[in-house]
Order: C-alpha cells, then sequence, then structure tokens
C-alpha cells in the first residue's frame, strides 16, 4: 500500500512546502486583483440555519421520497487512506460485517433494523447516531449558512465534501443565483469545515462503493441530496429577500466535556541541575547554512501553552551589548521539540534547534528556552535558560582560522551561569 506523507522529506518539510505555495498564490492574486480581478458590487447579506441532518426527507428529482439517518460510522472509515492508513484488518471497500468486529460494535450501541437499512449499503461499525451517553458521540443538528458580498457568495459547508460533491452543490447554487436572482456573473465558492464538523459528504455513487470518505458520510447515502436541498432552498430565501427560520441551537457542552488525558502531577531535574539548563549545549561556532542544536533541561508544555509568547528564542548580540529576539518557535527555520525522559521522576528535556541560512547575518547569538514547570503540590513556576554565546560566520578562509582559535581556547570556554 501507498503511504502519501506529502511532497517533502517529512510532514513538517511538507507542510512548510505546500503552506508556501498556499501563500504565494494568494499574494499572487491579492497583488493582481486591482488589474485582473472582478471589482464586487452589491448587496451584502447572509442566511443562518440549524438543521437536524439525521431527519431530513426529500424527493429527489425521479420523484422517490427518501431520507437521512442517525449517524454512523461504516468499516472502511477504521481502513484510513493512503495517507494515513489504519490498523487492524479493515479495508476500504467493505460492504458487508464481520462477525467479530459486528460482536464488539454492539457493546457500543447496536444498530436498530432501521438504521442499518437506512444506511445501506453502509456496514455498520460504530452506531454513534443511537448512543447517547454520556452525550451525543456525534452532532445530529447542523449549522448551514450563506453569505453574499455582491456577486460573490460563500457557502459554508460543515464538513469535508468530495470534489464531485462540491460540484454539485456549487452548480445547484449557481443556477439559483443566476437564473432566480438575476445575477449575471453569480460566483459561488464553497468554504469547507466551517461552523461545525460533520465528517465527510460523498456523492450517492462514491457512497455504494464505501471507501473511507463514504463510510465516513454519516447520514446516508442521501447525505449529500439533503445538503444541496436545503442550501438551495436558503439560496432561494436570499435572492428573494426573505428571512429563514433561526431552527434550534445545538445543545451546548462545553461543561460536561470528558477528557482521560492525565493531568501534570510534578517536574523535576536531576540534582545539582535547574530547569533551562542546557545538557548539550551549542558549538562555539557556526558557518552560514549549519545547524544549530540546543538540549535543555525542560518541563512539561502542558504546564502553560505559551500563547502569545514562545517556547524559544534565538537571540542576536547587537552592536550596543544587548540581546534582540530575531527568531521564534512561530518561524519555520526552528523546532521545539520536548520529550519525557524518565516519567516517575517527571523528567524531561527540550532539543531547539535553528537551521541558519545560506545568507544569515553574521554575528554572535544563543539561543534561549522559556517555560513553567509544576512542583508537586503547587502552581507552575515560570522559568528561563540560555545557551552559551556562539558565533555565525560566513563561508570564507576566516572560517577555518576561528575554528582554529576556538579549539586552542576550548578551556576558556565559561561553564553554564543560570540566569539572574
Amino acid at each position: 500500500m501507498c503511504v502519501a506523507s506529502g511532497p517533502g522529506r517529512d510532514m513538517f518539510e511538507s507542510t512548510l512546502i505546500i503552506g508556501s505555495k498556499q501563500y504565494e498564490k494568494a499574494k499572487e492574486l491579492y497583488t493582481q486583483a486591482n488589474i485582473t480581478g472582478i471589482k464586487l458590487s452589491g448587496p451584502i447579506d447572509f442566511r443562518h440555519q440549524f438543521v437536524d441532518m439525521s431527519k431530513q426527507e426529500l424527493k429527489l428529482e425521479t420523484g422517490e421520497m427518501v431520507k437521512t439517518c442517525p449517524a454512523a460510522m461504516g468499516y472502511s472509515f477504521a481502513a484510513g487512506t493512503t495517507d494515513g492508513p489504519g490498523d487492524f484488518d479493515f479495508t476500504q471497500g467493505t460492504n458487508s460485517t464481520n462477525k467479530f468486529w459486528s460482536f464488539v460494535s454492539q457493546f457500543i450501541s447496536k444498530p436498530s433494523p432501521q438504521q442499518v437499512d437506512c444506511q445501506k449499503p453502509k456496514p455498520i461499525l460504530l452506531n454513534t447516531g443511537e448512543v447517547n451517553f454520556p452525550y451525543a458521540w456525534q452532532p445530529s443538528i447542523i449549522p448551514i449558512q450563506l453569505l453574499r458580498v455582491g456577486q460573490l457568495v460563500i457557502t459554508s459547508l460543515p464538513g469535508e465534501f468530495t470534489t464531485m460533491s462540491g460540484r454539485r452543490v456549487r452548480n445547484a447554487l449557481t443556477k439559483i443565483f443566476k437564473e432566480d436572482g438575476k445575477i449575471a456573473n453569480a460566483t459561488v465558492v464553497l468554504a469547507g469545515l466551517s461552523n461545525a464538523y460533520a465528517d465527510y459528504i460523498a456523492t450517492f455513487e462514491e457512497y455504494q462503493k464505501q471507501r473511507y470518505e463514504a463510510a465516513s458520510t454519516i447520514y446516508g447515502p442521501h447525505t449529500l441530496s439533503a445538503y444541496i436541498n436545503l442550501f438551495s432552498k436558503m439560496a432561494t430565501m436570499m435572492v428573494q429577500g426573505k428571512p429563514v427560520a433561526a431552527g434550534t441551537a445545538p445543545p451546548d457542552l462545553l461543561s460536561k466535556q470528558l477528557s482521560f488525558v492525565l493531568p501534570v502531577v510534578m517536574d523535576s531535574v536531576p540534582v545539582g541541575t535547574e530547569f533551562g539548563q542546557p545538557i548539550t549545549d551549542a558549538q562555539m561556532v557556526y558557518k552560514q547554512g549549519d545547524l544549530v542544536t540546543v538540549t535543555f533541561n525542560s518541563a512539561d508544555p502542558r504546564n502553560n501553552l505559551m500563547t502569545m509568547n514562545s517556547f524559544l528564542a534565538v537571540e542576536k548580540r547587537s552592536s550596543d551589548g544587548s540581546w534582540e529576539v530575531v527568531y521564534t518557535d512561530s518561524h519555520w527555520v526552528t523546532k521545539f521539540e520536548w520529550t519525557r525522559t524518565e516519567t516517575l521522576l517527571g523528567r524531561s528535556s527540550a532539543v531547539i534547534s535553528w537551521q541558519t541560512g545560506s545568507d544569515e547575518p553574521v554575528g554572535m547569538y544563543r539561543v534561549r528556552h522559556s517555560g513553567y514547570h509544576k512542583p508537586l503540590f503547587e502552581d507552575p513556576q515560570p522559568f528561563t535558560g540560555v545557551s552559551r554565546t556562539f558565533k555565525v560566520v560566513g563561508k570564507s578562509k576566516s572560517y577555518k582560522s576561528y575554528i582554529n582559535f576556538v579549539h586552542k581556547n576550548q578551556n576558556r570556554v565559561m561553564a553554564y551561569q543560570p540566569l539572574e
């Protein structure tokens, strides 16, 4: 089986490549908007509605009356996809049940005969729509929304629509806005994963094949038709200038959420050391393009997520002796990798790396690590530590001479001193 990880050597590099391409294209479109873009003009409007996707009834173009179902996940959902295969013996395209897994899944919820019939040909692995303990496992009440800015219509889709599903939604709405709304140049765009998450939405034809996306289409084979029907009604009301019923909002479950992640009990460091103290310090000198790596005594990052702050900083010494932050953990050239080294003692380490650029400004630098450690029976306390000061030099003959100087004077390197 092919397991995809993207265009890079790993997920980190793939994210960088994909994100950079998206940014570059977005910037190109933005800068060219005044030249080749379409000027938006017309009213600003919106419609929003809560709907129960487990109980939708509609008439197809053939005249057949169909309905959606309470949520359920099929066997192929557990098979995963080529960029993230599942475990055990599940495979994509499964249209039949397995005695062992049927026996196991019934301990969670045995699907009713009506549910089995409604979800066909999906073999139900997890009957999530009929489980309500301690609360619903998957949503039934879903928000749908249309936003209009002139001739641009943004369709807020509460899930992951397959390519063909998205096209059918867009075509249905474009027809309404152009023909009924008299917006000749109407442009309908789709914004997936908006406002809520109701898994995947495959077409009726894709649903019959029961691959991963179809097995994850939770409201049955007519899920897409129901969404198109609902969005079409909403679009019609919008072009007629009429409101839509708000619908019944879903329950607020924030205060009822269960967590099985154990809290941080304590953090500690080896005797004679401190939080933030380097375990493996930086070298004395690096040339442009080198990777700088420092390992620190650390603590569980969950003690404080450092929101609007940073677990690391690469600092450059200015001409007046002060230190200026040039990189944080928000920059792609840095990495913060935390590891629990001794569970019972609550010890951990953090590896901070900085990939210098081929044109990195030369000068004196240091790496700082910040965080919070939790004493036993006390609230988390802040800590910070720094590496030794090191030099980044250019790729020239002076590099070799500087290395020789460093090697001859290693005994002059000061030991770690904690910050005041």
